[in-house]
């Protein structure tokens, strides 16, 4: 695999990494020249005032087995270099060392650094580093002491000797994924808190895309300085121009590029030298337009993160921060929505503008808002880790087409809405790139594996705001009883089928209907005391307008009397109310069934919010080291714990004796087709073979009907029949799928699925979920089966499935669960490329 990357660092900027070259010797000479006398003693522990051309030719040429080194850079600058030797020929050991350029030092190179060299080391072998540290190098040793490793240190002849196992522990990758949390924070930060903004493409004559947004930043109110760059112009949009971002010298934090393709790389370049830390490149003609469009995509990346700065887009509408001491609208809408506290992304650029106006109507307002357009660099995997820690933000909703690194959104979107709910709009269905039928996740288990991970998933835009208003302006659901309040008897009759279709209880008397005649003060009452009857979670308020001269009182108010209950924030209420405007903060929806099923979404969310975040328990018998996926699947089960019932396969009657007799009777027989293997109903099993006499006839009956393949294996007590796969999803790499045996179970696709690797409540929850799984618990008075051991196989092969790429496709079926353990029959195992696991490995920026 290819070792460069882009990679963020402490301050949210972009550097990259790679392997060194036998070219950069003249670069590690400059380096070496611009380090002062201190860092030089601290890393070669003597003042080494220049490089002898022995160890510079040592330096640069390495095996990238035994010996390896990366060096860090920026434009054509090396930064640092890190690098390990192996101690010895064939050695598990290796010393690690690495030195940053001064100006540097401070900006967490030395810990991406050592991510890379372990990871690279684990590969080529290498189990444990070891490094020699001068005491007074506090930063070295802080940088392996809070790793997360379990570093040895002895001191010995003035030196600190340090040693550590390298594979990763759980508190090694709680470090790496807390330091990428900040820095991507820190990197969408810069873009949305700019202190001055240049913009590249706005004419003088104010026609065009570029006038557009400058015009949109201008009169939002920016609260920074606005840096018009222009070729000739002295003044464009009555703001004073510059040939260079450089010339204004002002803070330039953000560039918004709005210039042909041809022109985007010069305006790189010139944000770059005024100090930007990030793109909104708008201009269309990249990956969108095809293959060199995709080629001109890829060198604006590169060129944009050797200069250390993110980019939003290409072919995007921009980006926007209603904060009131920002007031940024980088954007191509001429208004947003007013300020609030839902984050948005949007990765349509062509949508967005219709998005942000539908917010603006629908009365939700936003704290930030980002559009992706081609999502070349900056995604909502970047705005999760922003908006987590954002303490203007409270929710957030996201538009995606695509995913770009799945499993590393299915991580963030479950530690994010822990703390803040995710609300998304995405493809239900398993998007294109594997070979063969697989078997695999259908619509329904995709919108489940979403909800797994604590993500509102919803079908349409519509819905995308109806969830978001109820999230915004009202408290989650204690549980799923519903108060029904109205007065229309029809209404209150679609609330209660729509309570029942979206898995809601309708509570203890309820509806609740008041007259159609009754006032504003017998409606308030009544909404009042549903607010506080214990027997409710949540109101859904129906209210058809009276017919002229039904009401005593032409000019109650009605909506009043709502929004005060509404605002109260007893419980979350939802409204179809056909009279008048409710408050802003009230979530209103045109019919029962949307605000029933926004009320139901919400409701899922909270469910999962009170269950406990599940463990990934710690297995015995399992030694990964012993796992060969090129070996017979009974071998790699075998590593993982997992007992495969010894068979033998025959294809004539005296092979299949020979294996009886080594197995001992009784036997079973079966016909060896995959499709066949275990058809009782067909025919093509045989069961409780006693002996020889047994075996001949009932190979006879299955060669004539099946053919002369036949597989013998040992009985066993019977059981409930259950199958266990695992399939390598596109959406979300490995995902392990249970149910019980049988026709009627494939027909009906009645499995459940969950990501691996699996935690402890996954595992319990595929043995619960699917709708034949009262088979396993006592269903009319038989004994249940051992659901511990269901639990504990399906945890082995979580596991299996997320340490080996390589593992295409499993599959254990039958599975034959009883009350006193579990017996596994049959295992096949798919093999092939390793699939892409993005979300492994050490930090790295993942462009689409």
């Amino acid at each position: 695999m290819t070792r460069d990357a882009d990679v963020l660092l402490s301050d949210g900027s972009a550097v990259h990494l790679r392997p060194i070259h036998p070219e950069d010797a003249p670069a590690i000479v400059e380096l070496h020249s611009r380090m002062s006398e201190r860092t030089r003693y601290l890393r070669y522990f003597s003042p080494y005032p220049r490089i002898p051309e022995r160890d510079l030719a040592r330096f640069v040429n390495v095996d990238h087995h035994d010996r390896e080194a990366f060096v860090i850079v920026s434009g054509a600058r090396i930064m640092a270099v890190g690098r390990y030797e192996r101690l010895g020929p064939e050695s598990e050991e290796a010393e690690v060392a690495f030195v940053v350029e001064d100006a540097h030092q401070g900006r967490g190179i030395g810990s991406v650094l050592l991510e890379h060299l372990a990871d690279a080391a684990r590969e080529n072998g290498i189990t444990r580093f070891v490094a020699e540290v001068l005491p007074e190098n506090s930063g070295m040793l802080r940088v392996f002491s809070d790793f997360g490793y379990q570093v040895h240190r002895k001191y010995a002849d003035g030196v600190v000797h340090l040693g550590f196992p390298i594979a990763p522990t759980e508190k090694s990758r709680e470090v790496q994924e807390s330091r990428e949390q900040r820095t991507e924070s820190r990197s969408i930060a810069r873009l949305l808190h700019p202190r001055a903004v240049a913009v590249y493409g706005a004419s003088a004559s104010g026609q065009g895309v570029g006038a557009a947004i400058l015009g949109h930043l201008r009169d939002g109110g920016y609260t920074g300085t606005i840096v018009p760059v222009h070729r000739s112009a002295e003044r464009v949009a009555g703001l004073p121009a510059y040939t260079s971002a450089v010339d204004a010298r002002a803070e330039v934090d953000l560039a918004l590029i709005a210039v042909p393709p041809e022109g985007v790389a010069d305006a790189v370049a010139d944000a770059a030298a005024a100090g930007a830390g990030g793109l909104v490149v708008v201009s269309a003609g990249f990956a969108e337009a095809g293959a060199p469009g995709a080629l001109a995509q890829r060198a604006l990346i590169d060129a944009a993160h050797a200069a250390g700065l993110r980019v939003v887009g290409p072919n995007c509408l921009g980006i926007a921060n209603t904060d009131p001491t920002v007031r940024l609208n980088a954007t191509l809408a001429p208004r947003l929505p007013a300020a609030g506290r839902v984050g948005f992304f949007s990765q349509s650029g062509a949508l967005g503008v219709a998005l942000l106006a539908e917010a603006e109507r629908r009365g939700l307002g936003l704290s930030s808002f980002v559009s992706a357009g081609n999502r070349a660099d900056v995604s909502g995997n970047d705005l999760l880790q922003y908006w987590q820690d954002d303490p203007g933000t409270d929710a957030v909703l996201l538009y995606l087409e695509t995913f770009g690194n799945p499993r590393k959104f299915a991580r963030l979107a479950r530690r994010m809405s822990r703390i803040k709910p995710v609300v998304a709009v995405a493809s239900a269905t398993r998007p294109a790139g594997l070979a063969g039928d697989l078997p695999g996740p259908d619509t329904r288990a995709v919108t489940a594996l979403f909800a797994r991970s604590g993500v509102i998933r919803v079908d349409t835009v519509a819905e995308l705001f109806d969830v978001g208003l109820l999230l915004a302006h009202q408290p989650l659901p204690a549980g799923r009883r519903i108060a029904i309040v109205g007065n229309s008897s029809a209404l209150s009759g679609l609330a209660v089928a729509a309570c029942r279709a979206n898995g809601l209880t309708v509570a203890e008397g309820y509806p609740s209907d008041i007259s159609p005649q009754a006032g504003a003060h017998e409606f308030a009452d009544a909404l009042a005391d549903a607010a506080v009857d214990d027997r409710a979670d949540a109101l859904v308020v129906v209210f058809a307008p009276p017919l002229p001269g039904q009401l005593p009182d032409e000019d109650a108010d009605f909506t009043a009397a709502l929004g005060s209950v509404a605002l109260a924030g007893e419980k979350p209420t939802v409204a179809t109310f056909l009279l008048g405007r409710l408050p802003p903060r009230v979530p209103a929806y045109p019919s029962v069934e949307e605000a029933v099923r926004a009320l139901g979404r919400v409701a899922g969310y909270a469910d999962w919010l009170r269950q406990p975040a599940g463990v990934l328990p710690t297995l015995s018998g399992v030694d990964p080291s012993a796992a060969e996926v090129e070996r017979e699947p009974a071998d790699l089960l075998a590593a993982y714990g997992i007992t495969v019932e010894p068979s033998g396969s025959a294809t004539t009657v005296e092979e299949a004796l020979a294996a009886a007799g080594a197995l001992g009777y009784p036997v079973a027989l079966k016909a060896a087709g995959g499709a066949l293997r275990h058809r009782i109903d067909l025919g093509a099993v045989r069961l409780a073979l006693a002996d020889e006499e047994d075996l001949r006839a009932a190979y006879r009956e299955l060669e004539s009907a099946f053919g002369p393949r036949v597989l013998v294996q040992s009985m066993v007590p019977p059981g409930v029949a259950c199958t266990i796969e695992v399939v390598e999803d596109p959406a979300f790499g490995p995902v392990v799928g249970f149910g019980l045996g049988g026709v009627a179970s494939e027909l009906l696709g009645d499995l459940a699925w969950r990501a691996a690797p699996l935690t402890d409540r996954a595992a319990a929850a595929l043995v619960d979920e699917p709708r034949a799984a009262p088979l396993l618990h006592g269903y009319r008075g038989s004994a249940p089966v051992d659901r511990d051991g269901l639990i504990d196989l399906l945890l082995r092969v979580g596991r299996l499935a997320d340490e080996h790429p390589r593992v295409r496709a499993l599959s254990l079926n039958p599975v034959l669960a009883r009350p006193d353990g579990i017996t596994v029959l049959h295992a096949s195992v798919e093999t092939g490329e390793a699939g892409i696991r993005p979300d492994t490995g050490p930090r790295r920026l993942h462009s689409a």
